[in-house]
């Protein structure tokens, strides 16, 4: 017979998988966040007057 603690995870596995989740979920904030600031930068126009 299998045992009910074989079919549960382990606490080991569970902090992995939350450091994973946790790491996975900051990258994604970061890329958005730089793709959002590099859009919303104005592009200079042709016509934009030389300033010294």
């Amino acid at each position: 017979m299998t045992d009910k603690n074989d079919k549960k995870w382990k606490t080991s596995t569970k902090v992995g998988a939350a450091a994973i989740g946790s790491a996975a979920i900051a990258a994604a904030l970061l890329y958005a966040s730089k793709r959002k600031k590099d859009k919303a930068a104005p592009k200079p126009s042709k016509d934009a007057p030389d300033t010294d």
